[in-house]
This record gives C-alpha cells, sequence and structure tokens, in this order.
C-alpha cells in the first residue's frame, strides 16, 4: 500500500486528485497508476484503470488473474467494474468513499451475485495515510478558490 500512496502523491504533484494503484504478482509490481482525468482529458484516467492497463500492457494479457491491487481510495463502479473484469484476486483499499465507493462506502456492488466475477476486499489498510493526503489536497484547493 506505501507503493500505491506513492502513486497518489505524483498525482497530487500534478493537481490531480491523488489517488494511487499498483497491481503485483507474486510479491512484485507490475503495474502502477494514479489519477490523470484531468491532465489527460480522460474520464477512465483514474488510478486503477492506469494500473490495470499498465499492468496488463506487461503480461501481455488483459486478465490479470492471480494479481492483487492496491488502491489508496475504494473504487468508483467504473473502476470496480474493470477489476472484476481483469479478474483480480484481492482488492485493498485504504479510504473508504462514501460519494462514490462501490465497495460499501456508497453502493456495494460486491454482493450482486449477476456479476460474474468477484474479488476479496480488505479495505482500511494505511487508511489514514490515505484519508490524510486526500483531506490536505481538498483544503489546499479551498484556500487557492476562496483567495480568488
Amino acid at each position: 500500500m506505501q507503493q500505491a500512496i506513492k502513486e497518489a502523491k505524483k498525482a497530487y504533484e500534478l493537481n490531480e486528485v491523488p489517488i494511487g494503484a499498483i497491481v503485483s504478482k507474486e510479491g512484485k509490481v507490475i503495474g502502477a497508476g494514479y489519477n490523470q482525468s484531468i491532465n489527460k482529458s480522460d474520464p477512465s484516467g483514474h488510478a486503477e484503470i492506469n494500473a490495470l492497463r499498465d499492468a496488463g500492457e506487461k503480461i501481455g494479457n488483459y486478465r490479470l488473474v492471480n494479481c492483487d491491487l492496491y488502491v489508496t481510495l475504494e473504487p468508483c463502479i467504473m473502476c470496480l467494474g474493470a477489476i472484476f473484469h481483469a479478474r483480480i484476486r484481492n482488492l485493498y483499499f485504504g479510504a473508504h468513499d462514501t460519494k462514490t465507493g462501490a465497495c460499501g462506502g456508497h453502493i456495494n456492488l460486491l454482493n450482486n451475485k449477476s456479476l460474474n466475477h468477484h474479488c476479496k476486499v480488505h479495505a482500511g489498510l494505511l487508511e489514514s495515510e490515505a484519508v490524510q493526503i486526500l483531506k490536505e489536497f481538498f483544503r489546499k484547493k479551498r484556500k487557492k478558490t476562496m483567495n480568488k
């Protein structure tokens, strides 16, 4: 999860919402990503999607069987769909997201048995660090807005 937080800090430096993700297989990082929606004008430019793309390119397969994903914030519906489609084995996330989280923070797609794949979810890893970077980012954003 520390590596996902490092990815989130990259997003922070680029004035993107600081969310980071990594994909691991057999204990090795095979994919990494951070939010790039704003700078790339890409609504799918979420950290999870970027990490999954990176991992898929490295192994030459869109199915990331026996891989684990670590992300600093609970995935949204789009990202959870991609996680399921990639066949991620374990999803580890830091902070819960009550606005858009799809793992119970806002809605819970994990209980939807009509979906053909699920993964094990482990929530709250390094949650305080993940929350701290997000709070700092939005505090600075609000401060800039107020000072205009």
